[in-house]
């Protein structure tokens, strides 16, 4: 089993900057391959980014490439979402995955995540 636990959201103006941290427990944190995603009221969970157990690779969605950036320290069993140029299309609960498959072939969907943190807020305001 793995532990995921998100901090960090909250309340911020339109090109305001967060940065998102999910600390993870009960497996090596390093045989892990990590996610971000989002979901904003009414609609579905959509990908955010992701990253390799290692961190040598990253993977993103479009409209976020440029503003954020996905990093992990596995010394600290933790992993970040540092996001710049908030925009009020960001507005959602941004939830932590991970997966014990180590290349999933789609990083980008939601069922190839086992484990999921509880989610942190995060509101950009206009």
């Amino acid at each position: 089993q793995v532990h995921l636990v998100e901090s960090g959201g909250g309340l911020v103006q339109t090109r305001g900057s967060l940065k998102l941290s999910c600390v993870a427990s009960g497996r090596a944190f390093d045989n892990l391959f990590m996610g971000w995603f989002r979901q904003a009221p009414g609609k579905e969970r959509e990908f955010v980014a992701a990253i390799s157990w290692a961190g040598g690779n990253t993977y993103y969605t479009d409209s976020v490439k440029g503003r954020f950036t996905i990093s992990r320290v596995n010394t600290k069993n933790t992993l970040y979402l540092q996001m710049h140029s908030l925009k009020p299309e960001d507005t959602a609960i941004y939830y932590c995955s991970a997966t014990r498959t180590p290349w999933p072939r789609d990083n980008n969907s939601p069922a190839s995540y086992e484990y999921w943190g509880q989610g942190t807020q995060v509101t950009v305001s206009s």
